[in-house]
């Protein structure tokens, strides 16, 4: 089973899809698209950038945007499939970077199975009460803007509450990050609001065991824009 990435708070949501016209292409960075059907387009690239904790992947139907997220991918993954396209139709893609400090992890292990009894009140992202004295720009390439202090609670037989404590003064949100027991690198699953430090995760059968850490991020300009019309019908 694969999770939908999970966007919450209206911010972000709008970051993740609107247009960033103003932004010069990402210096070392070439996206190409290639049709490997009439309906499905793959996307290639060079160009590496070991600042970068990871890249997204968006794509448009107009050159301007508004831009909708595909994906989050590690920062040495050099291709993507979108598939099953609308016919006739012209699809635009760009990739950007994002950077940030992440938290250390903790391991957590949910009983799983049926979740009939479970709690009915689901926590809403929330910003808890508190924090630190001094915050610290993300920007710098320090360590100090990384969220501390990370718990997980148990909320039920498929999911947890995440906390943390927000060091950050200027991050565009935060990524939530799991790595299954098992696997070999962690992954984003949910994207949430600045300010944001508690948060409550429905977790999947393969996370039943799992790893989690947070980062406060922000994105870097975009590579160029490539544009493919697909055919069919």
């Amino acid at each position: 089973m694969k999770r939908a990435l999970v966007l919450c708070c209206a911010a972000v949501g709008a970051a993740l899809t609107a247009c960033s016209a103003a932004a010069q292409p990402l210096a070392g960075t070439t996206l190409a698209a290639t049709m490997t059907s009439p309906v499905d387009i793959r996307l290639d690239w060079t160009g590496t950038d070991p600042a970068a904790a990871g890249r997204i992947v968006e794509f448009a139907t107009a050159p301007d945007g508004p831009w909708t997220t595909l994906q989050f991918m590690p920062v040495r993954q050099d291709t993507f499939t979108h598939p099953d396209l609308m016919p006739q139709t012209s699809f635009y893609y760009r990739l950007r970077p994002y950077y940030g400090p992440a938290s250390s992890a903790v391991s957590v292990t949910v009983p799983g199975g049926s979740a009939g009894n479970d709690t009915k009140d689901w926590p809403s992202p929330a910003t808890l009460p508190g924090g630190p004295a001094a915050t610290h720009s993300v920007h710098s390439g320090s360590a100090s803007g990384a969220p501390s202090d990370l718990k997980a609670k148990v909320l039920q037989s498929n999911g947890i509450l995440l906390t943390w404590t927000d060091n950050a003064s200027d991050e565009e949100g935060y990524l939530l990050e799991d790595k299954p027991a098992g696997a070999t690198d962690y992954k984003v699953v949910a994207v949430v609001d600045k300010d944001i430090n508690s948060f409550a995760l429905i977790t999947l059968p393969d996370e039943d065991t799992a790893s989690y850490r947070v980062r406060a991020f922000y994105y870097g300009p975009s590579s160029n824009v490539v544009t493919r019309k697909t055919g069919g019908e």
